[in-house]
């Protein structure tokens, strides 16, 4: 259900890494975010250079994520709303109808694939508060 994507970056003044973020900036007219009311975030922690991944991990990763977005997000069932990376974390936020069909999907989709060293977290966010503080937040 996304129409466009944005893009951000977050830099550590101490240290200086940068976290990138892409996000939905926009959605198409006539989407309804109360439709999608839990949010899943997947985790990818990795061990990489000033806390990006390395050529071959972020390749893995892009590849889970090729994987997984025709699945899951298939009729409108859920939305990746924002992919942050830096610090030794990739996070995929996707917003879902369901906490069980979401996991199905997952499954269906990875299941083939060599394991994935991901940790999924999934909790009720009818709201979006998670996107929507990242977007307000957002200069």
């Amino acid at each position: 259900m996304a129409k466009t994507w944005g893009t951000a970056t977050s830099k550590n003044d101490e240290t200086g890494r940068v976290i990138i973020f892409r996000y939905v900036n926009e959605f198409d007219a006539g989407f309804d975010r109360a439709t999608q009311p839990v949010r899943a975030i997947i985790v990818w922690k990795y061990k990489g250079i000033n806390g990006m991944p390395l050529p071959k991990e972020r390749e893995r990763m892009d590849a889970m994520e090729d994987f997984l977005g025709p699945v899951v997000e298939a009729g409108g069932f859920s939305t990746l709303a924002l992919v942050s990376t830096g610090e030794d974390l990739r996070e995929w936020i996707y917003y879902g109808r369901s906490e069980e069909e979401f996991l199905s999907r997952l499954n269906q989709a990875l299941g083939a694939q060599p394991p994935f060293p991901i940790e999924i977290h999934i909790a009720e966010d009818p709201k979006w508060s998670n996107y929507q503080e990242f977007v307000d937040g957002l200069r």
